[in-house]
């Protein structure tokens, strides 16, 4: 069995049907189904036409955990994606169970089993930070959200010493692609560029901000099935994967900036032509922005990566090529 928490949502769902795609059908999907306010739809549809063995609530999930009922389970690989990425959530009660004491849970599991656990952490640890190399000096969160993650992936440091099995975290950076419509505000900008682009012909974004002039901030785009596919390496699900345990905190991103303009003319070489607008940057986001990401890869190829990543044109070309009517 291969266990995916956050199995619904954006990267999660994702990951599930690459699974399939390599062959993969016994496959526990771990979500929270529950109506939000932050999302504008439901991310059951995400699962559509995904075959896997079974679905459990996050609460039944963790409950099932506590009270040993997967001990006699074979689980081949925990893929957890499963936490709460609003990045304006303040609820720091409601952040810290669900991004570290959840994930703490697992990871104790894991650790007990010897399974292989890979975890989604976040590029928000860095928050202001120009510089993206995985250590501390670098790492000053902007939200509780990016607190969370950093909190996790300190606290695995200090076990990580005496670690024997897999344990892989993630930094994820601006991950976009197929299977996002249900984030809301918290969808990338290739997705929300496009429906602009697709309902009034123009896209906006912010004005000059953090130094950089207007549509000149930059961010590490990463392709989501560029990131399934690190998940199920380090998972040990590829006939490439490390034949021995590795454990490591990574970044996961293509190691190239790319600014906010790029992503419009991309957009508008598959969706056709438009116009920009630069809007004033929302008061609600200031001190919570990052205007420049770009992951250091180093430590990702130095755990044996080597993969190319996905170029931003041809990512974008392959998200509308399976979501034309996005």
């Amino acid at each position: 069995m291969i266990i995916v928490t956050g199995g619904a949502g954006f990267i999660g769902s994702n990951i599930v049907h690459q699974l399939n795609r390599a062959g993969e059908r016994d496959i526990l999907v771990v979500d929270n189904l529950a109506p939000s306010p932050n999302l504008s739809g439901p991310k059951f549809l995400n699962l559509a036409g995904a075959e896997y063995a079974d679905y459990m609530d996050k609460k039944e999930f963790r409950a099932a955990l506590r009270s040993g009922d997967f001990e006699g389970a074979k689980v081949r690989a925990i893929l957890h994606q499963g936490a709460c990425s609003n990045t304006l959530e303040d609820d720091g009660r409601y952040m810290m169970d669900n991004n570290f004491t959840y994930s703490k849970e697992l990871l104790h599991f894991a650790l007990e089993h010897k399974i292989p656990f890979v975890y989604a952490s976040t590029a928000a640890v860095y928050g202001a930070s120009t510089e993206f190399k995985e250590v501390p000096a670098n790492e000053r969160p902007l939200n509780v959200y990016g607190y969370s993650k950093l909190v996790f992936d300190n606290y695995l440091r200090r076990l990580l010493p005496e670690v024997k099995s897999t344990v892989v975290g993630l930094r994820y950076f601006n991950v976009y692609g197929p299977r996002e419509q249900h984030k809301g505000r918290m969808a990338s900008v290739i997705h929300h560029f496009t429906r602009q682009l697709k309902d009034t012909g123009t896209i906006r974004m912010f004005e000059g901000s953090g130094g950089y002039d207007n549509g000149e901030q930059r961010r590490d785009f990463v392709f989501v099935k560029d990131l399934a596919r690190i998940n199920m390496f380090f998972g040990g699900l590829l006939p490439d994967s490390p034949r021995k345990p590795t454990r490591a905190i990574v970044n996961a991103g293509t190691g190239e900036a790319r600014t906010f303009k790029a992503v419009a003319e991309a957009l508008m070489q598959v969706h056709g032509p438009g116009k920009i607008e630069y809007i004033p940057f929302p008061g609600d986001l200031k001190n919570r922005y990052q205007h420049y990401t770009q992951a250091d890869v180093a430590g990702l190829r130095a755990a044996c990566y080597s993969a190319p990543f996905t170029t931003l044109e041809d990512g974008i070309k392959q998200t509308f090529a399976e979501e034309p009517a996005l």
